[in-house]
Parts: C-alpha cells; sequence; structure tokens
C-alpha cells in the first residue's frame, strides 16, 4: 500500500510538472494523426498552433510549420472541446448531499430570478471530471424540476473561480412543462393548465412592464422583460407531445425565443418543431425511460437531424449518484443508432455552439476561436478510446489518463 501511495505521490508531482512546463509557455504545436477542425473534411497529419490562448494556425503538416520553442503535443485523434449544451453540474455535486445540491429551490414553482452563477462552483469535482472526457464547454443551470427553478449559464470546465470560468452570465430562463412541475402536496400548480396559465401571467405582466418607460427594479421583473424583449430565451424542458405543443403555443402568443429540452415524444409533433423554427436539446441518448420520458428513443437525435431540426446533445439533470453523464457517450450511442459519426460531432461542437450563440468563439478549430482542443488515442465514439488531453483557452487543463 505504501509503494502505491507513493507511485501516486510521484505520478501526481509529475502530472502537475507537466502542466506547468505546457502552461507557461502558452505557445502549443498540437499534432493529430486526423484533426476534426468542423471547418470542412477532417485533417489527415493536421497541426494546430496555439499562442496567447487562441487558435494560431490549422493544416496538415505540409502547410503549417512548428516554429522554435513550442511545446507539441502528439495525439491520434484532435477534436474542438466538446459542448454539453443541458447540464446542471457546478450547482449539483458528486457526493449527492444537500450541501452540493444547489440546483433546486424549494421556496416557490416560479423563481426564474435565481441566477445559475451565483450558484456555481467551478471547482466541483464533476466539472474536473467531465473536462477529462474532453468536454470544455458547458451549459449549466438549474434543474427541472419547478415551474421556472432559475437562470442557466455557460462556463469553460478549467478556472479557479466562476469569474474566470463563466462566459454568458445568464444564458436562458429554465421553464419546465409537465409532472416535474407540479408542485405536490397541494401546492400550485398541481395540472398542466396551471402550469400554463402561471407562465401566461408572467409573460403578461412582463408584456406590461416592457410598455414603462422606467425598468422594473424587482428581479424576476428584469429577467422576464429581457423574454419578453427576445434578449434571452426560455429553455423549456417537455417530453410529452402536449407540453412540448404548449411550448410551442406560448412561444407564438407572445413571440418570444424558446429552446426545447427533452422532447422525449418530438417525433409525434415533428413537423410543429420544425415550422415553428425552435432548436432541441434531445434527451441523454440513455436516459431511463419513464414518466413523462416513457417515449424517448435513441433514434430521436438521428431522425430530428434527418428533418432538419436544429438538434444537440446534453447530459442532463441525474437525480441519483453519480449525478451527470458523460455527453461525449450519449453522442457515441446515437452514432451507433444510426447517426453518423461526422453529425454526432457536429452536434457536440459546431452546432452547439451555435445554438448558444458562441460560434464566433468555440465549436472549431479556426484561426483567432478560442483554443479549446480535445485529443484521443482512437475513434472518440469508441468505448475503449481514452481522451489523452484536454486543452481550455490555450493552456493545458488536463492530460491525466483514467
Amino acid at each position: 500500500m505504501r509503494n502505491n501511495r507513493l507511485t501516486t505521490l510521484i505520478t501526481t508531482a509529475f502530472v502537475f510538472a507537466l502542466l506547468a512546463a505546457f502552461n507557461a509557455s502558452a505557445q502549443i504545436a498540437v499534432k493529430g494523426e486526423t484533426v476534426w477542425t468542423m471547418e470542412g473534411s477532417p485533417i489527415t497529419n493536421g497541426i494546430i498552433l496555439i499562442k496567447n490562448g487562441k487558435i494560431e494556425a490549422v493544416g496538415t503538416a505540409a502547410q503549417v510549420s512548428i516554429p522554435a520553442g513550442y511545446t507539441v503535443i502528439n495525439a491520434k485523434v484532435v477534436t474542438p472541446g466538446l459542448i454539453d449544451s443541458r447540464t446542471v453540474i457546478g450547482l449539483n455535486g458528486y457526493l449527492n448531499q444537500p450541501h452540493d445540491q444547489m440546483a433546486l429551490d424549494g421556496g416557490g414553482s416560479f423563481q426564474p430570478e435565481l441566477r445559475a452563477i451565483d450558484a456555481y462552483n467551478a471547482e466541483e469535482k464533476l466539472v474536473e471530471w467531465v473536462r477529462q472526457f474532453g468536454v470544455t464547454t458547458i451549459h449549466t443551470g438549474h434543474q427541472p424540476s419547478a415551474l421556472s427553478p432559475g437562470q442557466t449559464m455557460i462556463a469553460k470546465t478549467w478556472g479557479k473561480n466562476v469569474e474566470e470560468a463563466t462566459l454568458v452570465p445568464t444564458a436562458m430562463v429554465a421553464v419546465t412543462l409537465g409532472n416535474a412541475a407540479n408542485a405536490g402536496q397541494g401546492r400550485s400548480p398541481g395540472t398542466r393548465a396551471k402550469q400554463v396559465a402561471m407562465l401566461r401571467a408572467e409573460l403578461i405582466k412582463a408584456q406590461d412592464n416592457a410598455k414603462k418607460a422606467e425598468a422594473p427594479r424587482d428581479l424576476r421583473g428584469a429577467v422576464m422583460v429581457s423574454v419578453i424583449k427576445r434578449e434571452i430565451p426560455l429553455l423549456i424542458n417537455a417530453h410529452r407531445a402536449q407540453d412540448i405543443m404548449s411550448a410551442l403555443r406560448i412561444a407564438k402568443e407572445f413571440n418570444v425565443r424558446i429552446v426545447l429540452d427533452g422532447a422525449a415524444e418530438a417525433m409525434v409533433v415533428l413537423d410543429e418543431i420544425k415550422k415553428a423554427g425552435v432548436p432541441v436539446i434531445i434527451h441523454p441518448t440513455m436516459a431511463r425511460p419513464g414518466g413523462d420520458a416513457e417515449s424517448l428513443s435513441m433514434e430521436t437525435a438521428r431522425l430530428l437531424r434527418a428533418a432538419g431540426v436544429p438538434v444537440v446533445f446534453q447530459s442532463g439533470y441525474e437525480g441519483y449518484v453519480p449525478k451527470t453523464r458523460v455527453v461525449l457517450f450519449e453522442a457515441a450511442m446515437a452514432a451507433g443508432a444510426g447517426l453518423s459519426r461526422e453529425d454526432a460531432m457536429a452536434m457536440l461542437t459546431i452546432d452547439a455552439a451555435k445554438l448558444l450563440g458562441l460560434d464566433s468563439r468555440i465549436g472549431s478549430l479556426k484561426v483567432g476561436k478560442d483554443a479549446d482542443i480535445a485529443m484521443y488515442d482512437g475513434d472518440p465514439f469508441e468505448w475503449v478510446t481514452r481522451c489523452t488531453g484536454t486543452i481550455i483557452n490555450g493552456k493545458v487543463a488536463s492530460d491525466v489518463v483514467r
């Protein structure tokens, strides 16, 4: 046991020394046998140059020369950093104990004023865990267990505090329609009709506030006016076809932007979703069927993609240990269910960046974009493949082989 502990300490010291050496240079050359740039077809024998946190050059070995002084990292497969388009990590922690479960406040059924950024823990172990699989950006926030549990935010999975990690402090306002939104024990809302009525009442109030000369001083009023002004969208978790239709009806009635979250029965109302031009953050491919999500399918992502509906992946919310899924595995299973590898990778990277409005910074390997990179020792969608390194903002954030 003593020898094992000594080996662990030596290995840990080596890893930290390696990270320090890489990050001190701020000039890195990543060489990949296959490089998925997401700006065209994959490159064979590619090189990405990184300087001052940004991508400086991308191309084949014949096109890009490595300047003197650059630290070289070799990988079999290189991709843009992966994006988890809906999760609760950073708010809910790995211990599954009350002190690290901050994604739901029981004080009310409608609390859009609760900010994810005020609860986010940049050093939560689950953030570190998903980073080791190549996830560099997360869209995280309050869990879908109340009519409006709060807001979401977008963060990098690297940074010693929330200010360093945050990309977008308020990304969307989370809303839940369906059984998960019912408060229970005689509290409101208790039915689907009451859920929609309460949401509609808040939007009408926001319409009135938006017409006033002075902006609302209360927190709830201010964020709902932002929704009415189409500055931020509603992220509506809805699985049943009837709840999806309620979401589409609300969007049309109030001319607000919405993103569908979950959408287990999306194929039942596919034409309506497509006509509305609403994007979908599809339920985790391997989620357990049950309740409102009893009709989910591993093929839903492929079918939505084939129909031309903007769709991306999520790890979602887990109410049990280990508290999070890994979005890479969810995409891999969708690829195993008929989705092409090219489409699966796009939905993890550039398409997710577009949905989140951050494609000018992340989602592809392009000159000028943030140097967020994932490296693998094989096909990223194969179970035996390991992520051998993750670079975020031009710094080596992880090179630990699990």
